[in-house]
């Protein structure tokens, strides 16, 4: 009996230990989450890419729990709104986040 008790409880403290390895907190993401931002990252760059204004701009994109930081540099205040909506119009996106520099004459 004891031993069964010891594997229980073995077994309950490996099950918990992986759930707690799976869930986020505030500053990291669980693997699922990672997954999905980098679905959304990916998502919001091909609209970058694909959109005439904002295609030949150099901007970066990170996503945290879904939330989008737009980085980088493009020359127009009309790129920088572009982006800004394109992000915001992605499926996944909570906020986005503007870290865009306006840079004349790249």
């Amino acid at each position: 009996m004891a031993r069964q008790t010891t594997a229980a409880l073995l077994l309950a403290a490996i099950m918990a230990s992986t759930v707690v390895g799976c869930s986020s907190t505030p500053t990291q993401q669980s693997t699922g989450q990672a997954i999905d931002d980098g679905v959304v990252t990916a998502k919001v760059k091909a609209k970058l890419i694909e959109d005439p204004v904002t295609k030949a701009h150099q901007i970066n994109v990170e996503t945290f729990k879904g939330t989008v930081q737009l980085s980088g540099f493009v020359e127009t205040d009309q790129a920088r709104n572009r982006a800004l909506q394109l992000a915001r119009d992605v499926d996944g996106v909570k906020s986005v986040k503007d870290a865009l520099e306006i840079r004349k004459g790249g």
